[in-house]
């Protein structure tokens, strides 16, 4: 379930109410950006890693001169491959206990612009990339303090962005044949 500002409140109250009311052992984790194999590679409603892979492994094939992305390339987001997620939500479900909510993430952003550059390398589409300064940029930066999720149970993130990257193009790759709905 993808929730958005005030449900995610909503429901950080909602834990901390019933946790402090009824002893009910909730948690609030709050993962970054997650991407991987088997992530939404839709042409209409993918989000940033996907959507690159896609359009690079497509334009590779077809031999494009270029691609497009969107934006300036300036904003910069924090990433989190998504084995590491699953990792750190059984690590706070198992060793975790305060009411106070955790940020799961790697701790390390990259400019749009240089993960654009990363994927199209790893991709080995060498066309140019034109930036759609037309198409909104969105929030300049997303990063998030994750020393509490080390500092109390013990967890980092361990993939790095370049081999979780490698894995996700992978696994596009082999799948790429198949309908969008399909993939994921």
């Amino acid at each position: 379930m993808r929730l958005t500002g005030l449900p995610k409140k909503a429901l950080l109250v909602m834990c901390q109410a019933y946790r402090q009311q009824y002893g009910l052992d909730a948690i609030y984790l709050l993962p970054v950006n997650l991407y991987g194999p088997r992530d939404n590679f839709h042409p209409q409603s993918s989000h940033v890693i996907p959507a690159l892979v896609r359009k690079c492994v497509e334009a590779r094939n077809r031999k494009d001169p270029f691609i497009t992305a969107w934006g300036t390339g300036s904003a910069s987001r924090e990433f989190l491959y998504v084995e590491d997620a699953a990792e750190g939500i059984i690590q706070a479900t198992l060793n975790y206990d305060s009411p106070e909510p955790m940020n799961l993430g790697s701790g390390r952003e990259i400019s749009i612009k240089d993960l654009t550059e990363l994927i199209a390398r790893l991709c080995n589409y060498s066309g140019e990339i034109r930036w759609d300064t037309t198409k909104p940029d969105g929030q300049p930066r997303r990063c998030l303090d994750v020393s509490r999720a080390l500092q109390t149970i013990g967890w980092s993130a361990k993939t790095p962005l370049e081999e979780g990257l490698r894995k996700t193009i992978a696994f596009f790759e082999a799948h790429a044949d198949a309908p969008p709905e399909r993939i994921y």
